[in-house]
């Protein structure tokens, strides 16, 4: 965005919490923390250059990895000097008056600008959960969300709580060097082998060559991945076709499994193909019967929660030193000086890890205290789940653009695709607005409702909303309305969207 902006000979500051560039991987840096998108299309596509001179080493890349890459962007477009970092908004307020926002930092600093776009991600707000005695605890505590810089598990009796995409990240590389690992999980997952290898300097070198092709295919499929859904329905061909079908995409790996069939999130009985076949490789890694079975997802289908990818998860289980705790059996009690104490026993622990992710695309917002003018709270306006027009602005908040906010389809397809889309729509408003002398462009509260409808209705058509323990729903954070957030409708048929909206001279929007 800051890029963007400079290039229309606009001013614009950035303000980074961290103490470096890269967001999500300037905090994530726990052990196993890479992207879930295959490299060479999670990197940006705006510079014809950067794409043909960075070349990526694996086909999944690390946390270490993107972080220098987000670097490299960094200084080669010279974007470091707009950015003001170890900086947190601690409130901004919109003055009607002077048609600007005025933000505050938790530093005491403050700044004025005629536009708010916030870009603080979907998944930046760490959720702590609170548990009785955590603050007796003696040993180490961890979050993936802010893994420290220098810290040893070797030989130490580590406890990770969650199982979800960071922890089937992490399990497996604490399994290494821990004496004993001790994973809490309260609700089993479906995964999907990874198959990350190094890429071959021939494999890159095509990939370059093809470049224009892969971005346009990125831009018009459901999920913004360079590769299309199968348009057979998993119910129209016979079991052994289906199971060989499946049985090559678990041998592929990735994410592409969901694309094996066209009805895999929209029809229960072809999601129950999928979701069997991959209870029945869990069963099939996994040695020990019991622990198999506890790991074995029984209460939604897969791909209805967020889908992991993994690196040996379930074979870790088949380690000496690796025990599972089902929480469904035996929920956490307390935290003790010496561990962690359920209902059924009491486990000495010299570290905790915490692998219980975010308070998904609302918490980043409403961290930051955001009024419109008079005062009144974005969090008192989404009390009952959020409304946006577009994922892109809120009614009663002017000049504040929401980058993949909720009402987007951000988590639900490749975040680089999603962000330049957002990029590219903020942009063009911009000028439009400026061509016509414009200062002001807020959404009107009928094309909000109606785009509150649209994602309901699209959400509806998918099994999505099924999944009661989803945070696409906000349900791992306790009194979070229960609101399905992000657009399900498909990244390509969203773009369009969004694009007949602008072509109407911004149809939904007023401005003045």
């Amino acid at each position: 965005m800051l890029y963007r902006l400079r290039a229309m000979g606009l001013s614009a500051v950035v303000l980074e919490a961290g103490g470096g560039v890269g967001g999500t991987w300037y905090w994530n840096r726990y052990p196993g923390a890479r992207c879930d998108s295959e490299s060479y299309y999670y990197s940006y596509s705006f510079s014809e250059e950067l794409q043909n001179e960075w070349t990526w080493s694996e086909r999944f890349a690390g946390s270490s990895e993107i972080l220098s890459y987000l670097n490299y962007v960094t200084d080669k477009f010279s974007l470091r000097d707009g950015i003001v970092f170890e900086t947190r908004v601690a409130g901004a307020e919109f003055d009607r008056d002077a048609n600007t926002w005025k933000v505050r930092t938790t530093g005491g600093a403050a700044y004025s600008a005629q536009f708010l776009i916030t870009a603080v991600g979907c998944l930046s707000s760490a959720n702590v959960p609170h548990i009785d005695g955590i603050e007796k605890f003696a040993g180490d505590l961890c979050h993936t969300a802010s893994w420290p810089r220098e810290v040893s598990f070797r030989g130490k009796r580590v406890g990770v709580i969650g199982t979800g995409s960071t922890g089937i990240q992490a399990i497996p590389l604490l399994a290494r060097t821990a004496g004993h690992l001790t994973v809490f999980q309260r609700t089993a997952n479906y995964s999907i082998p990874a198959r990350n290898r190094p890429l071959a300097a021939e494999e890159s070198d095509a990939i370059k060559a093809d470049y224009p092709a892969i971005r346009a295919l990125q831009r018009s499929t459901t999920n913004g991945h360079p590769y299309k859904i199968r348009d057979q329905s998993a119910l129209a061909v016979s079991e052994a076709e289906r199971r060989s079908v499946y049985e090559q995409a678990w041998s592929t790996g990735t994410l592409r499994f969901r694309a094996a069939y066209r009805d895999l999130l929209s029809d229960r009985a072809a999601n129950e193909t999928a979701s069997d076949f991959l209870r029945s490789k869990i069963r099939q890694v996994v040695k020990d019967p019991e622990t198999a079975e506890a790991l074995v997802p029984k209460d939604h289908g897969f791909a209805t929660k967020r889908p992991p990818i993994d690196t040996n998860y379930f074979e870790t289980y088949n380690r000496p030193n690796v025990t599972l705790v089902d929480l469904k059996r035996s929920p956490i009690t307390e935290i003790t000086e010496h561990g962690l104490r359920t209902t059924s026993s009491e486990h000495e622990l010299d570290a905790i890890v915490f692998a219980t992710g975010f308070d998904a695309m609302t918490g980043p917002l409403l961290n930051m205290d955001i009024r419109t003018a008079g005062g009144a709270s974005l969090r008192d306006r989404w009390r009952e789940g959020p409304k946006s027009f577009l994922g892109l602005q809120v009614a009663g908040f002017p000049n504040m653009f929401t980058m993949t906010g909720p009402g987007s389809p951000s988590v639900l397809v490749n975040m680089p695709t999603a962000i330049e889309q957002h990029v590219d729509w903020i942009s063009d408003c911009l000028s439009f607005m400026r061509a016509r002398a414009y200062e002001v462009v807020e959404a009107s509260e009928e094309a909000e409702a109606k785009w509150a409808d649209a994602v309901r209705e699209a959400a509806d058509r998918t099994l999505l909303p099924s999944a009661a323990s989803s945070w696409y729903l906000g349900a791992n954070i306790p009194g979070k309305p229960r609101v399905f957030m992000p657009y399900a409708g498909g990244f390509a048929a969203y773009a369009r969207i969004c694009d007949d909206v602008s072509a109407r001279e911004y149809e939904g929007f007023r401005f003045r």
